[in-house]
């Protein structure tokens, strides 16, 4: 692995916690996502199922974890069965974990191969009354291709019928919604690395160059920090194309006078960081465009705010939109009469203002998390308003990540230049 891990003490805390929100005599199994096809015998790079990550810290395939707090022999109280390496696999793929090393990063004493999962669940399913299986219950989940847990749901109920089944997900979506120091330590590390790749772009961005240009400048520094790459797909959207929410073909030329939007963040031990920042292709914003510019940003300072323990995602986007609706009004994009007509359900500042301020930020970009759970300290947001003005083709927006605490936020990015004048300075040197 390219990254740094963790000490054990986090994923043995994480068990734990997982542990005690259980029923009496209950059993929980994770499995590790597939690897994904492409076309032929090609393969998609794996990447891990982001509970058993968040339970056992163990980076592979065909990995699976068993937990059963209650059963008698303490051995069998958590068990990581991990693919059986060999000669062959070792001279074709590369190293595997043996038992020892995933003893070591995972902190569970019972690490057995794979092939004896079947058995030694059969004997603990004996005993067992409760059975905790996962799935992906994101809100914004559409789930298409079936995974390895799901084909296991549908054959551990056929096989057996007669148990009490609960879903893992209800109690890993509030474990994973607030977050550990070793947590925001991975955090922080994807948004250095983030700020790296921004400050060589500000030195790289010029007219005529284009958006695939710098979305390789981007990848060429993250690679070189230990980052795996985008936490996301790039955006790097130019001219009209900043207009474009999820605008990801990066393909167009930057011209002189656009702004160009980016969204683009690398990951860190499978964190992520998520940063837009918007800037002027030609190193001096219009005054037009820094009027738009300056308005974001003071949406931006006002939600950060208001994200305090206590707090609900709904009730937090009703208000920034209020100070939407009063810098667009100063904008000119809006007026009164717009404000008069308006209806709860479609307020006149979405028409420039579309999408959510903030979403959960961890193993998954859009990391779970009940949006109507109350803010508590240690959860991590990011912070992203945005005025899109198609017929101007300006496309503003800016995200930071930021951590909740009890006296404010801590703001994870504080050191990657924001202000307009900073940054028309850095691109000027």
């Amino acid at each position: 692995m390219r990254y740094s891990p963790p000490n054990n003490r986090l994923y043995t805390k994480n068990r734990a916690n997982f542990a005690k929100r259980l029923k009496k005599n209950s059993i929980a199994v994770f499995h590790s996502n597939d690897i994904m096809p492409t076309n032929a015998d090609g393969m998609m790079p794996f990447h891990q199922n982001n509970d058993l990550f968040y339970l056992t810290g163990i980076d592979q395939e065909e990995t699976i974890l068993m937990v059963y707090p209650d059963f008698h022999d303490h051995k069998l109280k958590e068990i990581l069965f991990i693919r059986e390496t060999n000669e062959e696999i070792a001279i074709w793929e590369g190293h595997k974990y043996t038992k020892e090393e995933a003893r070591e990063i995972s902190g569970i004493e019972t690490v057995l191969w794979a092939s004896d999962f079947d058995r030694i669940f059969n004997t603990l399913m004996a005993e067992a009354e409760n059975v905790y299986l996962n799935t992906n219950e994101h809100i914004r989940a559409e789930i298409i291709v079936e995974t390895r847990n799901a084909r296991f749901i549908k054959s551990c109920r056929e096989r057996y019928p007669l148990h009490q089944y609960h879903r893992s997900s209800f109690i890993m979506h509030q474990l994973r919604a607030v977050k550990s120091d070793e947590e925001i330590f991975a955090l922080q590390e994807a948004c250095d690395i983030t700020e790296k790749g921004f400050r060589r772009i500000l030195n790289f961005v010029k007219p005529g160059v284009m958006e695939y240009e710098i979305e390789a400048e981007y990848i060429h520094e993250f690679l070189r920090n230990k980052s795996k790459g985008f936490a996301y797909s790039p955006i790097i959207a130019s001219g009209f194309n900043s207009c474009v929410l999820h605008y990801v073909e990066n393909s167009k030329a930057c011209n002189n006078g656009d702004i160009l939007l980016m969204d683009v963040a690398a990951e860190y031990g499978n964190y992520n960081a998520d940063m837009t920042r918007s800037i002027p292709v030609n190193g001096q914003y219009t005054k037009r465009q820094k009027e738009v510019y300056n308005a974001v940003l003071r949406v931006k300072r006002e939600a950060m705010k208001m994200l305090i323990p206590g707090n609900t995602i709904p009730a937090y986007h009703k208000e920034v939109g209020k100070f939407m609706e009063s810098e667009l009004l100063g904008l000119g994009l809006i007026d009164k009469t717009d404000i008069k007509n308006q209806s709860p359900e479609s307020p006149a500042y979405k028409r420039y203002f579309m999408h959510g301020t903030s979403h959960h930020l961890g193993l998954d970009v859009h990391d779970v998390g009940n949006i109507y759970q109350e803010m508590k300290t240690g959860m991590v947001f990011t912070v992203e308003p945005g005025i899109y003005i198609r017929e101007e083709n300006l496309g503003i927006r800016l995200e930071n990540d930021v951590v909740i605490t009890s006296n404010g936020v801590t703001d994870l990015m504080k050191n990657i230049p924001i202000e307009a004048d900073e940054i028309e300075e850095l691109m000027n040197k």
